[in-house]
Protein backbone atom coordinates (compact mmCIF):
# COMPACT_ATOMS: atom_id res chain seq x y z
CA UNK A 1 0.00 0.00 0.00
CA UNK A 2 1.21 3.51 -0.77
CA UNK A 3 0.56 5.90 2.12
CA UNK A 4 1.15 9.65 2.15
CA UNK A 5 1.53 11.24 5.57
CA UNK A 6 1.05 15.00 5.74
CA UNK A 7 2.50 16.84 8.72
CA UNK A 8 4.11 20.20 8.07
CA UNK A 9 6.01 19.99 11.35
CA UNK A 10 7.74 16.75 12.32
CA UNK A 11 9.33 15.86 15.64
CA UNK A 12 12.44 17.69 14.37
CA UNK A 13 10.41 20.90 14.41
CA UNK A 14 7.91 20.31 17.22
CA UNK A 15 8.28 17.26 19.44
CA UNK A 16 4.70 16.48 20.46
CA UNK A 17 2.98 13.21 21.33
CA UNK A 18 0.82 13.49 18.20
CA UNK A 19 3.81 14.02 15.91
CA UNK A 20 5.69 11.13 17.53
CA UNK A 21 2.69 8.85 17.06
CA UNK A 22 2.38 9.68 13.36
CA UNK A 23 6.08 9.16 12.65
CA UNK A 24 6.10 5.91 14.62
CA UNK A 25 3.24 4.65 12.46
CA UNK A 26 5.02 5.72 9.26
CA UNK A 27 8.13 3.74 10.19
CA UNK A 28 6.14 0.69 11.26
CA UNK A 29 4.36 0.67 7.88
CA UNK A 30 7.68 0.96 6.08
CA UNK A 31 9.06 -1.94 8.14
CA UNK A 32 6.15 -4.03 6.84
CA UNK A 33 7.08 -3.25 3.24
CA UNK A 34 4.61 -0.45 2.49
CA UNK A 35 5.59 2.58 0.40
CA UNK A 36 5.54 5.54 2.81
CA UNK A 37 6.28 9.23 2.21
CA UNK A 38 5.93 12.00 4.80
CA UNK A 39 5.16 15.37 3.21
CA UNK A 40 6.58 17.96 5.60
CA UNK A 41 8.69 21.07 5.88
CA UNK A 42 12.36 20.24 5.38
CA UNK A 43 14.54 20.23 8.48
CA UNK A 44 17.81 19.25 6.77
CA UNK A 45 20.50 21.70 5.67
CA UNK A 46 21.22 20.68 2.06
CA UNK A 47 19.14 21.52 -1.02
CA UNK A 48 17.70 18.07 -1.67
CA UNK A 49 13.91 17.97 -1.44
CA UNK A 50 13.84 14.37 -0.17
CA UNK A 51 15.53 12.30 2.49
CA UNK A 52 15.01 8.60 3.25
CA UNK A 53 15.39 7.43 6.85
CA UNK A 54 14.92 3.75 7.71
CA UNK A 55 12.66 3.15 4.73
CA UNK A 56 10.53 6.29 5.10
CA UNK A 57 10.89 9.08 2.53
CA UNK A 58 10.59 12.61 3.93
CA UNK A 59 9.59 15.03 1.16
CA UNK A 60 10.32 18.66 1.95
CA UNK A 61 7.38 20.61 0.57
CA UNK A 62 8.93 23.86 1.83
CA UNK A 63 12.39 24.64 3.22
CA UNK A 64 10.88 25.64 6.58
CA UNK A 65 7.41 25.62 8.19
CA UNK A 66 5.44 28.12 6.09
CA UNK A 67 1.70 27.29 6.08
CA UNK A 68 0.70 29.32 3.01
CA UNK A 69 3.48 27.99 0.75
CA UNK A 70 3.11 24.48 2.15
CA UNK A 71 -0.62 24.41 1.37
CA UNK A 72 -0.11 25.88 -2.13
CA UNK A 73 2.44 23.25 -3.19
CA UNK A 74 0.98 20.18 -1.48
CA UNK A 75 -1.97 19.19 -3.78
CA UNK A 76 0.16 18.76 -6.92
CA UNK A 77 2.83 16.80 -5.02
CA UNK A 78 0.20 14.43 -3.65
CA UNK A 79 -1.35 14.01 -7.08
CA UNK A 80 2.05 13.05 -8.52
CA UNK A 81 2.70 10.58 -5.70
CA UNK A 82 -0.72 8.92 -6.25
CA UNK A 83 -1.16 7.45 -2.76
CA UNK A 84 -3.75 4.85 -1.82
CA UNK A 85 -4.47 6.77 1.40
CA UNK A 86 -3.55 10.22 2.70
CA UNK A 87 -3.04 10.45 6.47
CA UNK A 88 -2.87 14.01 7.80
CA UNK A 89 -2.26 15.89 11.04
CA UNK A 90 -4.58 18.90 11.56
CA UNK A 91 -1.92 21.52 12.26
CA UNK A 92 -1.89 23.87 10.40
CA UNK A 93 -5.54 23.66 9.28
CA UNK A 94 -4.84 24.87 5.74
CA UNK A 95 -2.64 21.79 5.25
CA UNK A 96 -5.74 19.63 5.81
CA UNK A 97 -7.70 21.49 3.13
CA UNK A 98 -4.72 21.24 0.78
CA UNK A 99 -4.37 17.51 1.50
CA UNK A 100 -8.07 17.09 0.75
CA UNK A 101 -7.57 18.82 -2.60
CA UNK A 102 -4.62 16.55 -3.29
CA UNK A 103 -6.76 13.57 -2.39
CA UNK A 104 -9.38 14.66 -4.92
CA UNK A 105 -6.72 14.87 -7.63
CA UNK A 106 -5.21 11.51 -6.65
CA UNK A 107 -8.60 9.87 -5.97
CA UNK A 108 -7.38 8.92 -2.48
CA UNK A 109 -9.36 9.03 0.79
CA UNK A 110 -8.28 11.29 3.64
CA UNK A 111 -7.66 10.01 7.18
CA UNK A 112 -7.19 12.70 9.83
CA UNK A 113 -5.20 11.93 12.98
CA UNK A 114 -6.62 13.95 15.91
CA UNK A 115 -4.43 13.21 18.93
CA UNK A 116 -5.76 15.95 21.20
CA UNK A 117 -2.66 18.14 21.45
CA UNK A 118 -3.40 20.25 18.37
CA UNK A 119 -4.05 23.54 20.25
CA UNK A 120 -6.43 24.91 17.63
CA UNK A 121 -8.68 27.57 19.13
CA UNK A 122 -10.93 28.47 16.19
CA UNK A 123 -13.87 26.08 16.64
CA UNK A 124 -15.41 26.91 13.25
CA UNK A 125 -12.15 26.08 11.43
CA UNK A 126 -11.82 22.85 13.43
CA UNK A 127 -15.32 21.76 12.42
CA UNK A 128 -14.61 22.54 8.77
CA UNK A 129 -11.34 20.63 8.64
CA UNK A 130 -12.84 17.63 10.42
CA UNK A 131 -15.49 17.48 7.68
CA UNK A 132 -12.79 17.02 5.04
CA UNK A 133 -11.79 13.58 6.35
CA UNK A 134 -13.29 10.26 5.38
CA UNK A 135 -12.26 9.04 8.85
CA UNK A 136 -10.96 10.70 12.02
CA UNK A 137 -8.67 8.69 14.31
CA UNK A 138 -8.24 9.39 18.03
CA UNK A 139 -6.10 7.63 20.66
CA UNK A 140 -8.78 7.35 23.33
CA UNK A 141 -12.51 7.53 23.94
CA UNK A 142 -12.05 10.86 25.73
CA UNK A 143 -10.54 12.43 22.60
CA UNK A 144 -13.08 10.68 20.39
CA UNK A 145 -15.83 12.35 22.43
CA UNK A 146 -14.20 15.71 21.73
CA UNK A 147 -14.38 15.19 17.96
CA UNK A 148 -17.97 13.94 18.22
CA UNK A 149 -18.79 17.23 19.94
CA UNK A 150 -17.44 18.92 16.82
CA UNK A 151 -20.05 17.21 14.64
CA UNK A 152 -18.06 14.13 13.57
CA UNK A 153 -20.51 11.24 13.19
CA UNK A 154 -19.83 8.00 15.04
CA UNK A 155 -19.22 6.07 11.83
CA UNK A 156 -16.43 8.50 10.86
CA UNK A 157 -14.65 8.53 14.24
CA UNK A 158 -12.35 5.67 15.20
CA UNK A 159 -10.45 5.02 18.42
CA UNK A 160 -7.04 3.40 17.85
CA UNK A 161 -4.89 3.41 21.01
CA UNK A 162 -1.15 3.89 21.19
CA UNK A 163 0.85 0.70 20.96
CA UNK A 164 3.62 -0.80 23.08
CA UNK A 165 6.46 -3.22 22.35
CA UNK A 166 5.16 -6.16 24.37
CA UNK A 167 8.09 -8.42 23.47
CA UNK A 168 10.49 -5.80 24.88
CA UNK A 169 8.56 -5.87 28.15
CA UNK A 170 8.78 -9.67 28.25
CA UNK A 171 12.51 -9.65 27.51
CA UNK A 172 13.52 -6.90 29.96
CA UNK A 173 14.87 -8.06 33.31
CA UNK A 174 12.86 -6.70 36.27
CA UNK A 175 14.59 -4.01 38.29
CA UNK A 176 14.82 -3.70 42.05
CA UNK A 177 11.57 -4.52 43.86
CA UNK A 178 9.75 -1.38 44.96
CA UNK A 179 6.22 -0.67 46.11
CA UNK A 180 5.21 2.22 43.83
CA UNK A 181 6.32 3.66 40.48
CA UNK A 182 5.27 6.99 38.97
CA UNK A 183 6.20 8.35 35.53
CA UNK A 184 5.46 11.69 33.90
CA UNK A 185 7.38 14.82 32.88
CA UNK A 186 7.61 16.87 36.07
CA UNK A 187 5.69 19.83 34.72
CA UNK A 188 2.45 21.63 35.53
CA UNK A 189 0.38 18.62 34.40
CA UNK A 190 2.19 15.97 36.48
CA UNK A 191 0.21 16.47 39.71
CA UNK A 192 2.81 14.53 41.71
CA UNK A 193 1.49 16.43 44.74
CA UNK A 194 -1.38 13.95 45.07
CA UNK A 195 0.99 10.99 45.37
CA UNK A 196 3.31 12.80 47.81
CA UNK A 197 0.38 13.74 50.06
CA UNK A 198 -0.89 10.15 49.95
CA UNK A 199 2.54 8.81 50.84
CA UNK A 200 2.74 11.22 53.77
CA UNK A 201 -0.41 9.58 55.13
CA UNK A 202 1.47 6.26 54.99
CA UNK A 203 4.57 7.57 56.72
CA UNK A 204 4.36 4.85 59.35
CA UNK A 205 4.37 2.02 56.81
CA UNK A 206 7.26 0.41 54.97
CA UNK A 207 7.38 1.47 51.31
CA UNK A 208 9.69 2.72 48.55
CA UNK A 209 8.84 4.81 45.48
CA UNK A 210 10.59 5.60 42.20
CA UNK A 211 9.59 8.73 40.28
CA UNK A 212 10.53 8.61 36.58
CA UNK A 213 10.75 11.85 34.65
CA UNK A 214 12.33 15.27 34.78
CA UNK A 215 11.12 18.79 34.24
CA UNK A 216 10.86 22.33 35.60
CA UNK A 217 8.96 21.35 38.76
CA UNK A 218 11.38 18.64 39.88
CA UNK A 219 13.12 20.89 42.48
CA UNK A 220 9.70 21.85 43.90
CA UNK A 221 8.62 18.22 44.19
CA UNK A 222 11.91 17.21 45.80
CA UNK A 223 11.50 20.06 48.29
CA UNK A 224 7.90 19.02 49.02
CA UNK A 225 9.01 15.43 49.68
CA UNK A 226 11.64 16.72 52.11
CA UNK A 227 9.09 18.97 53.85
CA UNK A 228 6.77 15.97 54.25
CA UNK A 229 9.71 13.96 55.68
CA UNK A 230 9.38 11.17 53.12
CA UNK A 231 12.27 12.06 50.80
CA UNK A 232 14.50 9.26 52.15
CA UNK A 233 12.17 6.66 50.59
CA UNK A 234 11.63 8.34 47.22
CA UNK A 235 14.06 7.98 44.33
CA UNK A 236 13.83 10.68 41.67
CA UNK A 237 15.25 8.72 38.74
CA UNK A 238 15.05 11.55 36.18
CA UNK A 239 14.80 10.81 32.47
CA UNK A 240 15.13 7.10 31.71
CA UNK A 241 15.28 5.12 28.49
CA UNK A 242 12.30 3.02 27.50
CA UNK A 243 14.08 -0.16 28.65
CA UNK A 244 15.08 1.44 31.97
CA UNK A 245 11.46 2.45 32.56
CA UNK A 246 10.20 -1.04 31.80
CA UNK A 247 12.74 -2.56 34.23
CA UNK A 248 11.45 -0.20 36.93
CA UNK A 249 7.82 -1.12 36.18
CA UNK A 250 8.57 -4.86 36.22
CA UNK A 251 10.14 -4.42 39.65
CA UNK A 252 7.29 -2.28 40.98
CA UNK A 253 4.18 -3.66 42.65
CA UNK A 254 1.96 -0.67 41.84
CA UNK A 255 1.92 2.19 39.32
CA UNK A 256 0.19 5.45 40.27
CA UNK A 257 -1.25 7.78 37.62
CA UNK A 258 -2.27 11.27 38.77
CA UNK A 259 -1.53 13.60 35.82
CA UNK A 260 -4.08 16.27 35.03
CA UNK A 261 -3.87 15.75 31.25
CA UNK A 262 -3.28 12.55 29.26
CA UNK A 263 -4.64 12.06 25.74
CA UNK A 264 -3.37 8.49 26.03
CA UNK A 265 -1.65 7.20 29.19
CA UNK A 266 1.19 5.37 27.48
CA UNK A 267 3.39 4.90 30.58
CA UNK A 268 0.44 3.56 32.54
CA UNK A 269 -0.17 1.04 29.75
CA UNK A 270 3.48 -0.09 29.83
CA UNK A 271 3.31 -0.46 33.60
CA UNK A 272 0.09 -2.49 33.48
CA UNK A 273 1.63 -4.76 30.83
CA UNK A 274 4.65 -5.13 33.11
CA UNK A 275 2.37 -6.54 35.80
CA UNK A 276 1.80 -3.48 37.98
CA UNK A 277 -1.40 -2.92 39.88
CA UNK A 278 -2.82 0.30 38.44
CA UNK A 279 -4.08 3.19 40.58
CA UNK A 280 -5.56 6.11 38.62
CA UNK A 281 -6.68 9.39 40.13
CA UNK A 282 -9.58 10.56 37.97
CA UNK A 283 -8.99 13.81 36.09
CA UNK A 284 -11.44 15.46 33.69
CA UNK A 285 -8.77 15.97 30.99
CA UNK A 286 -7.15 12.55 31.28
CA UNK A 287 -8.09 9.32 29.52
CA UNK A 288 -6.02 7.18 31.92
CA UNK A 289 -9.06 5.70 33.65
CA UNK A 290 -10.13 4.08 30.35
CA UNK A 291 -7.22 1.62 30.57
CA UNK A 292 -8.40 0.21 33.91
CA UNK A 293 -12.18 0.22 33.43
CA UNK A 294 -12.35 -3.56 32.99
CA UNK A 295 -9.10 -4.47 34.72
CA UNK A 296 -9.41 -6.29 38.05
CA UNK A 297 -5.96 -5.36 39.30
CA UNK A 298 -6.72 -1.65 39.52
CA UNK A 299 -8.21 1.14 41.60
CA UNK A 300 -9.83 4.43 40.60
CA UNK A 301 -9.58 7.24 43.16
CA UNK A 302 -10.48 10.92 43.39
CA UNK A 303 -8.26 12.41 46.13
CA UNK A 304 -5.01 11.77 48.07
CA UNK A 305 -6.78 9.99 50.95
CA UNK A 306 -8.43 7.50 48.60
CA UNK A 307 -5.07 7.15 46.86
CA UNK A 308 -3.37 6.27 50.17
CA UNK A 309 -6.07 3.69 50.91
CA UNK A 310 -5.69 2.17 47.43
CA UNK A 311 -1.91 1.84 47.85
CA UNK A 312 -2.52 -0.11 51.06
CA UNK A 313 -5.19 -2.31 49.43
CA UNK A 314 -3.01 -2.96 46.40
CA UNK A 315 -0.54 -4.67 48.70
CA UNK A 316 -3.01 -7.55 49.09
CA UNK A 317 -2.74 -8.38 45.37
CA UNK A 318 -0.01 -10.69 44.10
CA UNK A 319 3.15 -9.21 42.64
CA UNK A 320 3.55 -9.80 38.88
CA UNK A 321 6.16 -8.93 36.27
CA UNK A 322 3.99 -9.38 33.16
CA UNK A 323 0.30 -9.27 32.27
CA UNK A 324 -0.63 -11.03 29.05
CA UNK A 325 -4.00 -9.25 28.94
CA UNK A 326 -2.21 -6.21 27.55
CA UNK A 327 -0.53 -8.04 24.67
CA UNK A 328 -3.48 -6.80 22.59
CA UNK A 329 -1.81 -3.35 22.62
CA UNK A 330 1.34 -4.65 20.94
CA UNK A 331 2.52 -2.54 17.99
CA UNK A 332 1.62 -5.32 15.55
CA UNK A 333 -2.05 -5.31 16.59
CA UNK A 334 -2.23 -1.51 16.48
CA UNK A 335 -0.67 -1.50 13.00
CA UNK A 336 -3.28 -4.02 11.81
CA UNK A 337 -6.02 -1.73 13.14
CA UNK A 338 -4.68 1.11 10.99
CA UNK A 339 -4.37 -1.13 7.93
CA UNK A 340 -7.96 -2.32 8.41
CA UNK A 341 -9.08 1.32 8.60
CA UNK A 342 -7.14 2.19 5.43
CA UNK A 343 -8.84 -0.66 3.57
CA UNK A 344 -12.26 0.43 4.86
CA UNK A 345 -11.82 4.05 3.75
CA UNK A 346 -10.52 2.92 0.37
CA UNK A 347 -13.62 0.77 -0.07
CA UNK A 348 -15.96 3.56 0.98
CA UNK A 349 -14.08 5.85 -1.42
CA UNK A 350 -14.63 3.39 -4.26
CA UNK A 351 -10.94 2.78 -4.97
CA UNK A 352 -10.75 -0.95 -4.24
Amino acid sequence: MRVAFVSMTTTRHRDTEGNRRLERLAHQLADRGHDVTVFCAAWWDDYRDKRTIEGVTYHGVTVSPAPTSFAARLPVLLARYRPDVIHVRPRPPRAVFAASSGGTLARAPLVLEWYGDEELADSRTVRLLLREATAVVTPSEMVRTQVRERDVADERSHEIPDGIDFSLIEDTEPGEEIEVAFAHPLDEAANLDSLLLALAELRGRDWSVTVVGDGPLRPDYERQAADLRIDDRITFAGECSQQERIAIYRGAHTFVQTAYREYFARELLRALAAGCVGIVEYQAESSAHELIENHRRSFRVTDPQELADAIVESGDLERRTIDEDFARFDHRQILEAYLDLYRDVQESHGVL
